[in-house]
């Protein structure tokens, strides 16, 4: 999954219009950056990528480059 697709899957989960989330967005900066997001979020990452997604893990992204990096 390349990054650009990583974005727009988080953007159909925030339901934000395609191209208003760019790698540098700061999460905090985004009102749908929420805890519905982060449980919805935590989901995919334990269905799809079997792995669990920390409160800690979550506190640290700061940018949705991080939540990218973290997809893989």
């Amino acid at each position: 999954m390349t990054m650009e697709d990583k974005i727009k899957m988080m953007e159909e989960m925030m339901d934000l219009d395609e191209g208003i989330l760019k790698p540098e967005t700061v999460l905090e900066e985004i009102e749908e950056y929420d805890s519905f997001f982060k449980l919805y979020l935590t989901t995919y990452v334990k269905k799809n990528l079997d792995k669990r997604l920390t409160v800690a893990e979550l506190e640290s992204f700061c940018t949705v480059q991080d939540i990218c990096e973290y997809l893989g």
